[in-house]
């Protein structure tokens, strides 16, 4: 990670622990009127041209230990420290280093007080009394806490977070008279609304850092929102490619019904997809994960690397933050130039790269956000097929 003092600072900054995190808490910043470019982990920041948009960093630092993650974190805050809006994401089900992390967010930022509301309720995702649920199930009962990379310990930020005060639902308005002391602050929220409301409640919002997941990254682009930006609509995808990595159950019941589709191919190697005349091409980590899930991830990118040089594709569609960043970085990529947001916490744009690189449509969804009928959905949106 970069620091030199030549950084711009850009109008939101946005630092994230994978790569889906930072296309998500960028995408409503970008749906409000603001452009946005997200970098793969270890990109320069400066020379991003971002300076009047949003710059979301990847860092990477979900499949560090907590040392690595600390260092890498509090390098990238210092560095865009002079932000007007300092987002630091976090998980939705708390999965990661996410205490280490704020803490070296907060002292990298320079920042005296933190605002941490990590609830996303379109995806179920809500907190109360400082305890996180996802479908009115704690996160730590959930299948998160069965993730085979990343589980979830315990629900209960108070535990995460013990010198953190926790604010009410009810009472957001608490924050006026407790911003000036410094300190964390982890507000409940159950609705969008709830988190308007934290927004609104907080004067001075370049004073602040403010960590969430993408439903308070909606929350601040609304209230800095901006007149829409306008964008040539994306090139319609012949040959899309769909590459799922995440073993999440809800992504695993996406991929089966995208694979369901008539002529649908679906494998774990790219041979089997290179003569495929179909629109619907899928590549997978296996279904029974025997294998280390790093070496999972990086066969999948080199499987996508290897079908886009004999069998190319006009389009992907990447599930799981570590899928996207290996899939990404094996592509040639530096990041992706945000182009919308076409359903909560998935982001759409093109691919950034090398001046004579294709600028290849791609969409990247988190491993365990939307129904079962999602992919489905994003694959019909690049190729603007019905579904």
């Amino acid at each position: 990670m970069h620091s030199a003092p030549s950084v711009s600072p850009p109008r939101v900054a946005v630092l994230a622990d994978d790569l889906t995190s930072a296309g998500d808490g960028a995408a409503p910043f970008r749906r409000a009127g603001h452009p946005a470019r997200v970098l793969l982990s270890g990109s320069p920041l400066d020379g991003h041209g971002q300076e009047d948009g949003v710059l979301a960093v990847d860092l990477g630092s979900r499949l560090l230990d907590e040392a690595g993650a600390v260092a890498r974190t509090r390098a990238a805050a210092r560095a865009l420290a002079g932000a007007g809006l300092l987002l630091k994401t976090v998980d939705s089900t708390l999965r990661g280093h996410v205490a280490a992390e704020i803490r070296a967010a907060l002292e990298g930022s320079g920042r005296r007080a933190v605002v941490i509301a990590p609830a996303f309720p379109a995806e179920g995702r809500t907190t109360r009394d400082g305890v996180q649920y996802v479908r009115e199930v704690r996160v730590d009962e959930s299948e998160f806490a069965r993730d085979p990379a990343h589980p979830v310990r315990t629900a209960d930020l108070a535990r995460i977070l013990p010198e953190a005060v926790l604010v009410d639902a009810g009472r957001p308005d608490a924050l006026f008279e407790l911003l000036p002391e410094g300190g964390l602050f982890v507000c409940s929220a159950a609705t969008d609304a709830d988190l308007d409301r934290i927004v609104a409640a907080v004067p001075d919002h370049r004073a602040v850092l403010w960590v969430g997941s993408p439903g308070l990254a909606a929350a601040l682009a609304r209230h800095h929102a901006r007149t829409s930006a306008s964008s040539a609509e994306l090139p319609p995808s012949v040959r899309p490619l769909v590459a799922v990595g995440s073993a999440n159950p809800a992504t695993r019941r996406q991929l089966a019904l995208l694979a369901a589709e008539p002529g649908a191919v679906s494998a774990v190697a790219a041979d089997p997809l290179r003569a495929a005349d179909t629109p619907v091409r899928i590549l997978h980590t296996p279904h029974e994960r025997r294998a280390d899930p790093g070496e999972l991830t990086r066969a999948l990118a080199a499987s996508v690397a290897a079908l886009a040089g004999h069998a190319p594709f006009d389009g992907l569609v990447l599930t799981g933050g570590e899928t996207a960043e290996a899939v990404l970085r094996a592509l040639g990529a530096h990041g992706i130039d945000l182009h919308d947001e076409p359903e909560p916490g998935i982001a759409r744009g093109t691919l950034a790269g090398p001046a004579d690189a294709p600028r290849v449509p791609v969409v990247i969804k988190a491993g365990g956000f939307g129904d079962e009928r999602t992919l489905v959905r994003l694959h019909a949106l690049l190729t603007r097929v019905p579904s």
